[in-house]
């Protein structure tokens, strides 16, 4: 009994004590810190450019770029609008013929801002407002013709390759091909088909290869693609071929001399048909003697030199193969 009322009051001590001992603090909690500036806010969205900054952007349209920039057209593609561009892309003008766009930024102000007028429509029109069949007047004057057909739609004879890229003064569709105007068009078929000068259309036979050398050697080429009209009778590599060894190389080491003198001899002044040719007539060269026609049995010869083809028109005139190199009569 006596031990059960020392415990007890041994834990009545032990329970004061506790109570009386000083409390540890409880930790801090650590203060948000203190902001000097308000944080940046996210850059606001401004829309996109004009249909030239776009264009700009875009990296695939440094032809169209440069053509309107030389036009002068570039302030008015940046104005309020709106506008449609039909916008080819750099592959669409490098597919034109050679020559056609050095000749376009030429004259910008001529064939080059009709051309390129013709590729804006007035207003914003989206893909979704055309439909098969329907044209749009451009602001060139003429119209533009669309076709849809399985999902493809075209402008003219060019396909719509992207569509609806919108701008803050109107909208691009991207297309495959240079759009002409109709009497662009015209001239621009009418171009190609015609031949070239005789020159080109020498080159572009293939086999008057020493004809050509000679005659660039002699200086004559850029008289040979002048006005004319010219009539030319042309070796074949293989007539060249058939002159004595060394005589080739002796002619193009002195191509001021005797090979000028040769190559005039070969050119004839106005464009001469077969038709216009008869047995025994003859005719003065550029080189100032005459050569001699004969005809017999369908057979055509200059001089002793045979025509083995004839009439290949050219812009300038018309050449006659031969099947030799005919020479003055003093060489």
């Amino acid at each position: 009994m006596h031990f059960m009322k020392t415990l007890a009051f041994l834990l009545v001590v032990a329970l004061v004590t506790a109570a009386c001992a000083p409390v540890a603090p409880a930790p801090m909690a650590t203060a948000a810190p203190t902001l000097t500036e308000p944080p940046a806010e996210a850059p606001a969205d401004e829309g996109p450019g004009t249909i030239v900054d776009i264009a700009v952007s875009a990296g695939n349209f440094e032809t169209l770029v440069a053509a309107v920039s030389a036009a002068g057209l570039v302030e008015t593609l940046q104005g309020e609008g709106p506008f449609t561009v039909f916008a080819p892309t750099d592959e669409a003008f490098a597919a034109l013929p050679e020559g056609t766009l050095e000749a376009l930024l030429a004259d910008p102000e001529g064939q080059l801002t009709q051309i390129l007028l013709y590729h804006v429509v007035p207003g914003k029109v989206m893909s979704s407002d055309l439909s098969d069949g329907m044209t749009a007047e451009t602001v060139q004057g003429s119209p533009v013709t669309f076709s849809i057909a399985d999902g493809v739609v075209k402008v003219n004879d060019a396909t719509v390759i992207a569509a609806d890229i919108e701008a803050s003064n109107g909208v691009i569709h991207v297309i495959d091909k240079v759009i002409l105007p109709p009497g662009e068009e015209e001239a621009e078929e009418a171009a190609a088909e015609a031949p070239g000068a005789i020159p080109e259309v020498a080159a572009a036979a293939g086999n008057f290869q020493t004809l050509l050398a000679a005659v660039t050697a002699a200086g004559l080429a850029d008289a040979l693609a002048g006005e004319g009209p010219f009539t030319v009778f042309a070796p074949t590599d293989e007539a060249f071929a058939a002159l004595p060894e060394g005589t080739v190389e002796s002619l193009l080491a002195d191509p001021q001399g005797a090979l000028t003198q040769i190559l005039l001899y070969h050119v004839v002044p106005g464009k001469v048909m077969s038709s216009d040719l008869s047995d025994g007539m003859t005719a003065e060269t550029l080189q100032g003697a005459p050569v001699t026609f004969s005809i017999a049995d369908g057979v055509v010869k200059v001089n002793d030199a045979t025509v083995i083809a004839a009439d290949i028109e050219a812009s300038n005139g018309v050449i006659h193969v031969i099947d030799a190199v005919i020479l003055p009569p003093s060489e």
